[in-house]
């Protein structure tokens, strides 16, 4: 789904060094949910079937757009980066906030997203698009004011080497914003219960783990399935 590494002389060169001091060689991430992304990734996806899914008032996010937005407390000058940007939903109003001087870069891995978000944004000079990898967010060390990850973190499929690459895009007292679904049993939709592989605690945690500052939980925004909690990069 990401681009895959290709500098493989060079890592068997580093392994190879670390095997003949007697270092330790780390395995590489796991997979926390192999093929989660594997319709997003197909070269014949519907983008405007999504366009109408994701962007459509029935979507609670789409719904609550500008309340979510708000909460950001956004600033000209401001740079942004919204991780997992799919069709676009919020790149266009997040560059409205940071204005001229600032900038937001839309990640995505999707190519069919890609080449939607190239096109609907051509011409606006404070929107990049960025193709991310499936363990890296593929931004620039220090880069990043603010970093949004809605309805996208459940589908990290490297969730510890993705947020280590957001945790050096993102400058010291930036913040995270993660907004994703509720995964309570009983309360949630089936869907939801099967497609979301964990609740908002352990999602927490592993933000946490990586290195953040666990700032607040905005629960006055009317969401229902959805939770919107804050972190700093210290």
């Amino acid at each position: 789904m990401f681009r895959p590494i290709r500098q493989l002389p060079l890592l068997c060169v580093a392994l190879a060094a670390c095997h003949a001091s007697g270092a330790p060689v780390a395995a590489p991430e796991p997979s926390v949910r192999p093929g989660v992304n594997e319709r997003f990734l197909a070269p014949d996806l519907d983008v405007e079937q999504f366009v109408e899914t994701f962007e459509g008032e029935s979507r609670e996010i789409a719904a609550r757009r500008p309340d979510l937005v708000a909460a950001l407390d956004l600033e000209p000058g401001m740079s942004v980066a919204d991780i997992g940007a799919g069709t676009g939903l919020f790149s266009g109003d997040f560059a409205a906030a940071v204005g001229p001087t600032g900038r937001v870069l839309a990640v995505e891995i999707s190519p069919g997203f890609l080449t939607h978000l190239r096109t609907r944004f051509a011409g606006r000079q404070e929107i990049t698009v960025v193709e991310g990898g499936e363990r890296s967010v593929e931004l620039e060390a220090g880069s990043v004011d603010l970093a949004w990850v809605c309805d996208t973190y459940h589908h990290f499929e490297f969730p510890r080497s993705t947020l280590a690459s957001l945790h050096t895009a993102i400058a010291p007292g930036g913040r995270l914003v993660l907004v994703d679904f509720e995964r309570i049993p009983g309360l949630t939709r089936q869907w939801l219960l099967d497609h979301v592989r964990a609740g908002k605690a352990v999602f927490r945690a592993e933000v946490e783990a990586a290195g953040f500052r666990f700032v607040a939980e905005l629960e006055d925004l009317g969401l229902e399935e959805n939770y919107f909690l804050v972190f700093e990069r210290p």
